[in-house]
């Protein structure tokens, strides 16, 4: 919402104590655009402590979130594992044998779940009815040969992770990895986080809005090497003839009703942080989805260094990202999470207690996080600290 001066108003609520939240958010908001709309919201140790928005009457819209999607479908493997239903350590062949075509037959789950294995594509790439859908994907993949031998290193598997650890989660349980986490997650909890956008809930969602660059930003993007047939191109599906915008992902209506794992959820910052928090948290009197052990193990670094489709430093724990070693390394050693390329942002820290969550409408230079994430996390950060 606007008032009479043009200012984009800050609503909701903050505990006593995370004061400096509101006031860093709404020195944000005041260099936007007129038509900024985000969320952030909070918890600590299972009490939601912040709670805010702007652009927006109520706080109750509904966002594409991009790979923070992925957060959700790595959750339910974690869970899985800790359940016994799935091991680390097995041949994804054990429970997929399909997928030991083309010298995969020794690729552990903990490879793929880890961006190791090399399957970030396929050489033909994918229509957009078919990118919408993980079923298809997977049985693509199944016969694709990797990109690079798996186990030797690793890049980001941009739209194809959410396919492939969801094709094991349906072979060992019968049950695809939106149902499970609609069963496990989402539903005990009432989660705002969708992995398949049930129709009474359309009406919350918000198109999703382009990047609107500056001149110099745009010299930026326009520099950044491209070509068809390179690993980023692949992992990003750019290599078909007309790949169109990435901004059309969620606002495909079968893209919001599918829940594609790899980038298709759609959720409020409620929904982000609220699933953080229920992660490593009692909330509302339920226990931690995870165990310790559980915890530690995803958020233990599995892959640092070069990453071959990002082209820089990257570092991924058990399929969420390591979020204190890319972004912000101010936040405790283990946290993890996952970022979104519309430039939402959610993560747990385990030792401070604190889940994260933030969305935007407008999609964020450069894309991933969004800059103004920096100093909402650290203003967060500290207040949960000093509470």
């Amino acid at each position: 919402m606007i008032d009479e001066t043009g200012t984009v108003t800050v609503h909701g609520t903050v505990a006593d104590g995370f004061e400096a939240v509101r006031a860093e958010f709404a020195a944000f908001v005041a260099t936007e655009r007129a038509d900024y709309e985000g969320q952030l919201t909070a918890y600590v140790h299972g009490r939601r402590v912040v709670d805010l928005w702007a652009g927006q009457p109520d706080g109750d819209s509904l966002y594409g979130v991009f790979s923070s999607t992925k957060g959700a479908a790595h959750l339910v493997v974690a869970r899985l594992v800790q359940d016994g239903v799935l091991e680390l350590d097995r041949e994804v062949a054990y429970y997929w044998p399909e997928f030991a075509a083309e010298g995969k037959g020794a690729v552990t789950l903990r490879e793929l779940i880890t961006h190791r294995a090399g399957l970030i594509g396929t050489d033909a790439g994918f229509t957009e009815e078919e990118l919408a859908d993980d079923r298809v994907i997977a049985e693509r993949l199944a016969t694709q040969r990797p990109f690079w031998r798996p186990g030797s290193a690793f890049g980001y598997h941009a739209f194809s992770i959410g396919a492939l650890t969801g094709e094991v989660v349906r072979r060992a349980t019968g049950r695809t990895l939106q149902e499970v986490y609609e069963e496990r997650v989402r539903a005990p909890y009432g989660l705002d986080l969708f992995l398949g956008l049930p129709p009474e809930h359309e009406r919350r969602f918000r198109t999703v809005l382009p990047m609107t660059p500056t001149p110099a930003q745009q010299a930026e993007l326009d520099a950044v090497p491209r070509g068809p047939h390179t690993l980023s191109s692949i992992a990003f599906n750019n290599q078909v003839p007309d790949p169109g915008e990435l901004t059309d992902f969620p606002n495909s209506p079968a893209v919001r009703a599918s829940g594609q794992a790899s980038a298709g959820g759609i959720a409020s910052a409620r929904g982000l942080a609220g699933m953080y928090a229920a992660a490593i948290s009692m909330v509302d009197g339920r226990p931690p989805l995870l165990k310790p052990d559980t915890i530690a193990e995803v958020g233990q670094i599995h892959s640092l260094g070069f990453d071959l489709v990002a082209r820089d430093r990257r570092a991924f724990g058990l399929g969420f990202q390591a979020t204190a070693e890319n972004l912000y390394p101010f936040l405790g050693a283990g946290t993890f999470g996952h970022s979104g390329a519309g430039g939402s942002q959610a993560f747990a820290d385990p030792r401070s207690g604190l889940a994260y969550g933030y969305t935007r409408r407008r999609m964020a230079f450069p894309g991933g996080a969004a800059p103004e994430n920096e100093g909402l996390v650290r203003a967060v950060h500290t207040a949960a600290l000093a509470s």
